[in-house]
């Protein structure tokens, strides 16, 4: 049924706060964040009157309010011309829209680096065996490369990548543990051979889980304390395996810590915190995070919210603190991944957050009133009025808005730096 027949319209004297409205213009023609919205004050009011509609869409069901009553031969009321403060908001807009196709260009430009970057990891873990020496110079070169990008004066945003491919979890792990480990180690202004050290040995990490029967990795719910021993053996696996590549004492130092835990209870040793490796500390919280929102059965994932949460609240003991509040200021509390209520009421999806600024992400929203409308993307940065309310669960996401956010089944980051 055509729109017409559907909408109920009024005119702008009609206009009252509590009435649920719809600016059928060009996203950059009026004030206002959303095209759909309920009136809250008599400057919106007086706002939308200045904007020269002679009438207005409105939703009966969403209002508090009914629109004023007024006679039908009532002459209309001219247009106020647009007043200063009106302009400078709409030209404010422009700029928001310039923002955000720098925005996308940014993502695209990450995107790309990300898949090659991932293509890279694959043909490391591929090669190890029969090319020990190319493969540790390719990860070499891969590790500097990403430092090129991370060691300069601009901030770094993290974005949320497109969902992997079915059986490259391990890959898209390691990338995923290299990425976070490194923009950690980069916020902690440790020196660049340090970094770089980290760097290859979170690449190099997980090698060893080939050895692991697939019966044992791909088994969902709890190992039987048999099945926990064989797993545990990785790290000493992967310790060999790096060891054929060539890779130096202190990347190997690394690998066989990444899972010793700051209260002694991790493995293979029992370590305690002045005991483990200092950037080994950083790769097992890294990991930890990690394999917290990428578990094999996505239903049991954590939310990266949820995550950091429970690492913070429930596992503090078990991590180096400084690393770990750096790891949630950098991240943010909605890290990329996670799903949002915003203080509109409206859902949304974080896609990227800039490191220095993490209260304020790059979100997707679902506004059910604008899907014709294309993705809407909004920079919190931008936003005095719009803000982030909470996290929720996928299971809390109405159908449609699920649907159209479309959260990845694994959360995948890559970066960039920010235009400066």
């Amino acid at each position: 049924m055509p729109i017409e027949k559907l909408a109920h319209f009024i005119r702008t004297e009609q206009l009252q706060v509590g009435l649920y409205i719809h600016l059928d213009l060009p996203w950059d023609e009026h004030p206002f964040t959303f095209g759909s919205f309920k009136i809250k004050s008599g400057e919106q009011i007086e706002m939308i009157k200045q904007l020269g509609v002679q009438q207005i869409r409105y939703s009966p069901t969403k209002s508090d309010q009914q629109p004023i009553a007024i006679k039908e031969d009532v002459a209309k009321t001219p247009a106020a011309k647009p007043d200063p403060d009106l302009i400078i908001i709409l030209e404010a807009k422009q700029s928001k829209l310039q923002q955000f196709e720098r925005n996308k260009a940014l993502r695209s430009e990450c995107a790309k680096a990300f898949a090659a970057t991932a293509q890279a990891v694959r043909n490391i873990d591929k090669q190890l065996n029969s090319r020990p020496k190319e493969t540790l110079a390719g990860a070499e070169r891969l590790v500097g490369q990403m430092l090129d990008t991370l060691l300069v004066d601009n901030d770094i945003i993290i974005h949320l990548m497109n969902d992997k491919a079915k059986g490259e979890e391990l890959y898209f792990h390691s990338l995923n543990v290299a990425v976070l480990s490194l923009i950690l180690a980069r916020d902690m202004q440790l020196a660049k051979q340090d970094i770089r050290t980290l760097g290859l040995a979170a690449l190099f990490h997980d090698i060893g889980k080939v050895e692991i029967p697939s019966r044992i990795t791909m088994k969902s719910g709890l190992l039987s304390a048999a099945e926990e021993k064989v797993y545990q053996q990785h790290s000493l696996w992967s310790v060999n395996a790096a060891k054929t590549a060539g890779l130096p004492p202190a990347v190997l130092r690394l690998i066989a810590q990444h899972h010793e835990m700051c209260d002694g209870k991790g493995y293979p040793k029992g370590l305690k915190r002045d005991e483990i490796d200092p950037l080994a500390r950083i790769l097992a919280l890294v990991n930890c995070y990690d394999n917290y929102c990428n578990r094999l059965n996505p239903a049991e994932s954590l939310t990266p919210h949820e995550a950091l949460s429970h690492m913070y609240t429930q596992q503090r003991a078990s991590f180096d603190p400084l690393p770990l509040n750096l790891l949630i200021r950098g991240m943010g509390v909605y890290p990329p991944g996670s799903l949002v209520l915003l203080s509109n009421n409206c859902y949304a999806l974080v896609i990227a957050v800039n490191t220095t600024k993490p209260l304020k992400p790059l979100i997707q929203v679902y506004n059910p009133d604008a899907q014709d409308q294309g993705a809407v993307l909004i920079d919190l940065e931008y936003e005095a009025q719009l803000n982030i309310s909470k996290s929720i669960k996928l299971a809390q996401l109405p159908k449609a808005a699920a649907v159209y956010l479309s959260p990845c089944k694994h959360v995948s980051y890559y970066f960039n730096a920010s235009e400066q």
